[in-house]
């Protein structure tokens, strides 16, 4: 296919302007740091929207995910000595490695940037900014980051605009962490043990739970505009990274900075593979989403079954035992053979994508005449897969549980498959899930 500069953005982001010297007369003021104008609250970490949602959805549920914030940090650059972290909170946390992954390779090149990556068992996202400065020691640019670590990616979004506000401080007026102690003070939680739990809070989750039922939930989970700008962006190339997200492979996104948008598509390609079945699986690896990756990771991929991240370091390619998947642009390859099939799109895959865009069209229609004011797109993408997966996954149980256990090339249909194209896709999910059936597909052979 004709590969399209990756241009568009995949949330309504885009690049914000260049950081200037601060103005003669100083723009905060008030309890707490609030800015003039509007947009920050009396605790500049919590935005007027925010505030606003939460007076609109009344008393907060006691079931509600907690804000769980384990470090706050900035790094910046050094001309002489590279990337550093110049400061943090608590003091004595391990953050080797964080200077590199809060801002990434080539950013000298953007103005500025937000970064999602993993440390060990927790989350973190950074904002990034470049400002021009009059200075030879500085090489004529000043680079930080500012960011946070949690137990979960799923809430750290709400951050974003405060983090975005004080890598800009930083900039213009380096060493001054006060509104840096007060978030961490309000918003501090405990770091995970080795096996990911703590006293106050239940184990990591790498994905979120999706039901009907939780939409709300299910939509703080990822900005609005993720899942459909990352399905605009890849077509029909979906349901390639959808047959090897449902198969757990290492998958690795590569593009150029800004890498904001590409920890998106992390997240979104790991929705892929939902499945909320009960009891399937217990030992498939989890489709575990590292957003950013970088050299430094390189000892820890070696040792991964499963993952889906990104990074905008073009060694990568080269470094073929580190991933099954290999993502640039909108072209997907892989490296191994056997894997080969499943880059081509089938006469089944086409329905699915035609299916997907008649529902998309159908939303949009009756959001137009008012008929339904409560779905949106996120909600209709994730579902529609995992239905999708459900499908599939219950007519391989319910054949697994029969007496001959053989599945024919109309169980293929019924799944949504095609018979011939999917053959491969489905003798490798058996393997990888343990099913136990045998595949008879206008094919003597079984296995």
């Amino acid at each position: 296919m004709v590969e399209r500069a990756d241009e568009a953005p995949l949330l309504f982001w885009a690049e914000g302007p260049a950081v200037s010297a601060p103005p003669p007369a100083a723009e905060t003021g008030g309890v707490g740091g609030r800015r003039l104008g509007g947009g920050w609250s009396a605790a500049p970490w919590v935005c007027e929207e925010e505030e606003d949602e939460a007076e609109a959805a009344g008393p907060p549920r006691a079931e509600a995910e907690e804000d769980q914030i384990v470090a706050v940090f900035v790094v910046t650059f050094d001309p002489r000595t590279g990337n550093m972290v110049e400061w943090c909170l608590p003091q004595d946390i391990d953050l080797e490695g964080v200077e590199f992954k809060s801002m990434a390779s080539g950013s000298h090149k953007i103005q500025s940037d937000f970064i999602y990556f993993r440390k060990g068992l927790c989350f973190g996202l950074a904002c990034f900014a470049n400002m021009p400065v009059e200075s030879e020691l500085e090489r004529g640019a000043r680079m930080k980051s500012v960011g946070i670590l949690s137990p979960s990616y799923t809430l750290l979004y709400r951050y974003m605009h405060f983090l975005e506000n004080q890598v800009r401080h930083q900039l213009e007026m380096p060493g001054h962490y006060s509104h840096l102690e007060a978030f961490y003070d309000d918003k501090k939680g405990v770091l995970p043990d080795s096996k990911g739990t703590t006293t106050s809070q239940q184990p990591v989750h790498w994905l979120p739970s999706i039901h009907r039922y939780m939409y709300p939930e299910m939509k703080i989970t990822h900005p609005a505009g993720c899942m459909s700008q990352f399905i605009k962006f890849f077509g029909e190339q979906i349901l390639v990274l959808w047959k090897f997200a449902l198969l757990r492979k290492r998958i690795l996104i590569f593009s150029p900075p800004p890498v904001g948008v590409v920890c998106y598509r992390v997240y979104c390609c790991c929705c892929l593979a939902n499945v909320s079945l009960p009891g399937l699986g217990g030992t498939v690896p989890e489709s575990k989403p590292f957003f950013y990756v970088n050299v430094a990771d390189i000892e820890m991929l070696e040792t991964e079954v499963s993952y889906v991240a990104c990074t905008t370091e073009k060694i990568f390619e080269e470094k073929r035992d580190l991933y099954d998947v290999y993502v640039d642009n909108q072209n997907v390859k892989t490296h191994h053979e056997h894997l080969q099939p499943l880059l081509k799109i089938n006469s089944a895959d086409k329905e699915k994508y035609r299916r997907l865009n008649d529902q998309r069209q159908m939303l949009m229609y009756s959001q137009e005449v008012g008929e339904d004011c409560s779905s949106c797109e996120e909600d209709l993408f994730i579902l529609f897969f995992m239905e999708q997966n459900n499908r599939i996954f219950q007519t391989l149980m319910e054949v697994s549980a029969s007496q001959d256990k053989t599945l024919t090339a109309d169980h293929a249909r019924g799944m949504g498959l095609d018979p011939q194209g999917d053959r491969s896709f489905l003798m490798d999910l058996l393997e990888v899930y343990g099913i136990d059936v045998m595949l008879v597909i206008d094919n003597p052979c079984c296995t």
